[in-house]
Parts: structure tokens; C-alpha cells; sequence
């Protein structure tokens, strides 16, 4: 497995991978690598012939009093943890190889699905998601390029985005993969006490509960969404958000359809934890 540091680099070696006829899908991480990670990189794998991997702790998408500084870095094991599950080759740049005159020259901002949700409490986090992602494309190239169902927001900015920017590459997605208690994979999760990591699942309890009153029928989304928030709150955790939305565009639902995404963002200590589920409602009969 090859380890590069400098754009040229990586692009080089993308470019070549595809003049020998070899596809190549690309999984973008900003590093503390866990199995749901890994997992990416596995779909990947069934998905091209060759995996690129990058690691990259991108400030451009830390607000002012967020966790830049103690977002954890690993990069030695990251690299060998790519190694053994086949990655062709990481690239690990450092913050001025990718921002070269700082991160101020140009923005990609995907307005119409950044003002919910995690765009609504984190001003400017997905402007520097999609920004980064950009030249991680450009610079990498791939014909598809993996992304985790855990950022549900994220991966749908970054299909908006390569579409209506056009990038040619393909983006696919991968389920959220979960602890054995439920709890959604994350390399925030190191950051928990174990006494908030016990409450943390909580989340996912709440959530499997909306999935199942949905699918036995229930579609007042404003109650099922003051259910989730009110099984947060009890267990200790501090609700960002709580929202049921229209799984294309992110707005917020009174009633749920056919199907819906429940989002949710909560701090348990000072670590602030994502997680969604797709509800489905039974489909009404025709007349």
C-alpha cells in the first residue's frame, strides 16, 4: 500500500490506476478509523478495483468552539488499519497542502439542503464538507466514491453536489454499521465517559421505537418527534435537534408519507453524537 502526503501525488496515482483500466473508488475520513469505516472501505472494494482512501482532519468544517483540537488522531494505526483491509493507497495531507493560502479563497456551499438540521446548528459545517470534498475530487479523480448512511445530511449535500457541479464520479452510500448495543459507530464515541456512553444509546432505543410506531401505522410526525427528544432527555443527553424531514429535502414534516428520515443530535457530556433512521409507514391501500 502507498502513503502520500502531497496532491501530485495522489492524482498521479489515480491517473494511472485509470490508464491501466483499473476503476477506482475513493473513501473520504478524517481519520480515527473504526469498523464503520471500514465498512466503506469494504463496499468500495465490491465497487472498484482500486481503493483510495484520504485522512483528513478538515478545519474548514469546526465551528469557533467545536472540537478541532480534540478531534483524535491516529494516523499510524489509520494507515496500517487501511493496509489490512486492502486499501491500494491513503492519502494524508497536511492542512496547508490542502489550503495552501488558507481556507478563505473559494467556498462550494450547496445552499438548498444546509439550513436544517446540522447545517441550522453548525453555520458554515457544510460549506466546508462540500469545499474539501470538492478538491479531494479533484485531486483524487475516482469513479465513485463511498460515503456512510450515519451522515445522512452529508451524503446527500455531496450528491447534490457532484451533481450539480458535475463531477463524474458516482456517489454511493453504506448503512450505518453500530456497536453491539446499538449504539452508531463514531470516532467521537472514544471522546464519551463510560457513564455517558452507557446513557448514549439511548438515541438508537428511541429512534428503533419511531421505526416500529411508524410502521404499525402512526404518522403524527410532532408526536413521534417529542417521543424521541423526551427518550433523550431522560437519559442524560442534551438535544441539538430532534427532526422528522422529507428524506430528498431535508424540510421538516408534519405527517410522515410513505417515508421519512428522524434525525437526531444530541451532546452527552461535552460530545455532541449523530444518528437517523428511516421511517416507513405502510402503504395505504388503493381505491
Amino acid at each position: 500500500m502507498k502513503v502520500f502526503h502531497k496532491k501530485a501525488e495522489a492524482r498521479a496515482f489515480s491517473m494511472a490506476e485509470r490508464a491501466a483500466g483499473r476503476k477506482t473508488a475513493f473513501v473520504p475520513t478524517m481519520g480515527a478509523l473504526h469498523e464503520g469505516h471500514l465498512s466503506l472501505v469494504d463496499k468500495a472494494r465490491e465497487l472498484a478495483d482500486t481503493v483510495i482512501v484520504s485522512i483528513f482532519v478538515n478545519p474548514t468544517q469546526f465551528g469557533p468552539n467545536e472540537d478541532f483540537d480534540k478531534y483524535p488522531r491516529t494516523l499510524d494505526a489509520d494507515i496500517a488499519a487501511c493496509g489490512n483491509r486492502g486499501v491500494a493507497a491513503v492519502f494524508a495531507p497536511s492542512a496547508e497542502e490542502m489550503y495552501p493560502r488558507g481556507p478563505q479563497t473559494v467556498w462550494v456551499d450547496v445552499e438548498s439542503l444546509t439550513d436544517t438540521l446540522c447545517g441550522a446548528s453548525r453555520p458554515g459545517h457544510f460549506r466546508g464538507v462540500a469545499t474539501v470534498v470538492s478538491k479531494l475530487f479533484n485531486i483524487v479523480q475516482p469513479d465513485v466514491a463511498v460515503f456512510g448512511e450515519k451522515d445522512y445530511q452529508q451524503a446527500l449535500v455531496i450528491k447534490r453536489m457532484a451533481e450539480e457541479l458535475d463531477f463524474p464520479v458516482e456517489i454511493a452510500t453504506a448503512p450505518t454499521l453500530r456497536e453491539p448495543d446499538g449504539l452508531a459507530m463514531s470516532s467521537r464515541n472514544k471522546m464519551l465517559t463510560p457513564e455517558n456512553r452507557a446513557k448514549a444509546v439511548a438515541i438508537f432505543q428511541a429512534l428503533e421505537k419511531a421505526k416500529a410506531d411508524t410502521a404499525a401505522g402512526r404518522r403524527d410526525a410532532d408526536a413521534i418527534r417529542a417521543e424521541i427528544a423526551a427518550a433523550i432527555e431522560s437519559s442524560g443527553g442534551k438535544i441539538d435537534y430532534v427532526e422528522i424531514v422529507d428524506s430528498e429535502t431535508l424540510r421538516p414534516l408534519d405527517a410522515i408519507g410513505n417515508e421519512a428520515v428522524a434525525a437526531v443530535a444530541a451532546k452527552y457530556g461535552d460530545v455532541r453524537l449523530i444518528d437517523n433512521a428511516t421511517l416507513r409507514a405502510p402503504r395505504e391501500p388503493r381505491n
